[in-house]
């Protein structure tokens, strides 16, 4: 072991005790380095073992392109779970790694006692890790019983809907019910048994048999649940898959809801760790603060507006003032109990937006850019539209025939979003392989007008 890593573990862990003397409650984190491809690995399939599909290839290399443009760098990937898991770059300096043990020990606080966090973890399991592994492990078991061409087919469905799950139920979920539920008549009171009981009066007549319910029941947003339990010829294998696709992206939800919170928290511990460790060699610290400057600042460049939101620096600033102003206790109370949503309503004002200088802006095509509005509730929105529905065009299952065909419509006046229609057929494409019965989806164009798009395809630019 190096001088340095000996110094970067006794520093970490004198960081970890600092941290519980100031009240931070977190699961074990295990600490991990690794070389920079390993990480660019990990933050592109979002795990160390995952699923291998072809998407993970084109995104690994617009990620080197933009690491080679000097556009992005990681300092480490934390997965929480119990134990939480972070893996640092073995070429971070020891001030960097210093920094980025703070950072971690504040996510791994976030993680624990975040409502939303402590929810998802206790449906998906508190060991993604392993999890993923063994889920890996069956595909490539079916890669080799069934051939790279059905097994990508099943992933390719999959994976085009991996955001598209019902936030609101549960990981597990019984298939619907086969019948409606019977509605019981009370005893009957003693003026109506008085009459039942007259000479002459026809017995009651028996209860008609309830109507089996359609499927779904009511509009169902879950779509890879729905895939895999009601798709007519899937086989164990594929239903397995879309199931796994699903499991991973209920634990990656509070990750990608609490994305501005959760790295706001982190650096405001960070920085508030670094600032109370006393331990700290001089040159060491500010070699340290200056990485949390980079971290957090507003901009793309020196004296350059920034035309992209960077949520460390908005949930630094945010936390920032509501420890100042309403203490610790406050602070924790909304960690508990908030997500990026209710965070940025309640928390981002007037004020903030003038401090932080937000603004809502347009680029046309002619390349020019301009301010469109300062409004607090356009800046509000602006950040937290494209968060709405996991990101995701909200697209329901309305109907499965009885022939098995199968009905989705997009609900575009709740989500407030059109389709890229080209996308959508190559996702209907996917789905229709999948279902192997016709399927058509209801949405309108940016125009507003009401288009169908099916598999297989139907005449050209059909109109409904």
């Amino acid at each position: 072991m190096s001088s340095e890593s000996a110094s970067s573990n006794d520093y970490g862990a004198r960081i970890e005790a600092l941290a519980r003397q100031l009240g931070l409650d977190f699961y074990p984190v295990s600490f991990e380095l690794v070389p920079s491809s390993f990480m660019t690995e990990i933050a592109v399939y979002g795990l160390p073992v995952r699923m291998r599909h072809w998407s993970f290839g084109v995104r690994y290399i617009h990620h080197l392109v933009h690491q080679q443009m000097g556009n992005s760098r990681i300092f480490e990937v934390m997965f929480p779970g119990n134990p939480c898991h972070a893996y640092m770059v073995d070429s971070n300096s020891l001030a960097e790694n210093t920094l980025v043990t703070a950072h971690v020990l504040g996510h791994a606080d976030f993680a624990k006692n975040n409502q939303l966090f402590a929810r998802f973890i206790a449906m998906a399991g508190g060991r993604i890790l392993e999890q993923s592994a063994a889920r890996a492990r069956r595909i490539e078991e079916a890669l080799q019983r069934h051939g790279q061409e059905r097994v990508e087919a099943v992933l390719d469905a999959a994976l085009a809907l991996e955001q598209h799950i019902d936030v609101n139920a549960e990981l597990h979920r019984a298939p619907y019910p086969l019948a409606a539920p019977v509605k019981t008549d009370s005893a009957p009171g003693p003026f109506r048994q008085r009459y039942q009981d007259l000479p002459g009066e026809p017995p009651a007549a028996p209860a008609a048999a309830p109507p089996r319910p359609g499927v779904p029941p009511h509009a169902e947003y879950d779509l890879l649940w729905f895939i895999a339990r009601y798709a007519p010829e899937l086989a164990d294998w594929e239903r397995d898959i879309f199931l796994a696709v699903r499991e991973e992206s209920f634990y990656f939800y509070p990750v990608y809801a609490c994305q501005i919170m959760n790295e706001g928290w982190a650096s405001y511990w960070h920085a508030r760790l670094l600032r109370e460790a006393r331990f700290l060699p001089a040159e060491l610290y500010l070699d340290a603060i200056k990485s949390h400057s980079d971290v957090v600042r507003p901009y793309a460049g020196e004296s350059q507006l920034a035309l992209s939101l960077n949520p460390y620096h908005l949930g630094f600033s945010l936390w920032e003032r509501i420890v100042e102003r309403d203490g610790v206790a406050e602070a924790r109370r909304i960690c508990r109990e908030d997500d990026d949503f209710s965070f940025i309503r309640n928390y981002l004002d007037t004020e903030m937006v003038e401090q932080l200088d937000l603004f809502v802006y347009e680029s046309r095509k002619d390349g020019e850019t301009k301010i469109v509005s300062r409004d607090i509730h356009a800046i509000r929105e602006a950040i937290l539209g494209a968060k709405y529905n996991y990101g995701a065009p909200c697209i329901a299952v309305s109907q499965l025939n009885e022939d098995g065909s199968l009905v989705l419509r997009h609900d575009h006046l709740r989500d407030g979003r059109g389709l890229d229609l080209s996308q959508a057929e190559r996702v209907m494409e996917y789905v229709g392989r999948i279902w192997r019965r016709p399927v058509s989806l209801h949405t309108v164009d940016f125009r507003g007008l009401a288009r169908l798009i099916s598999y297989p395809p139907r005449p050209s630019g059909a109109v409904v």
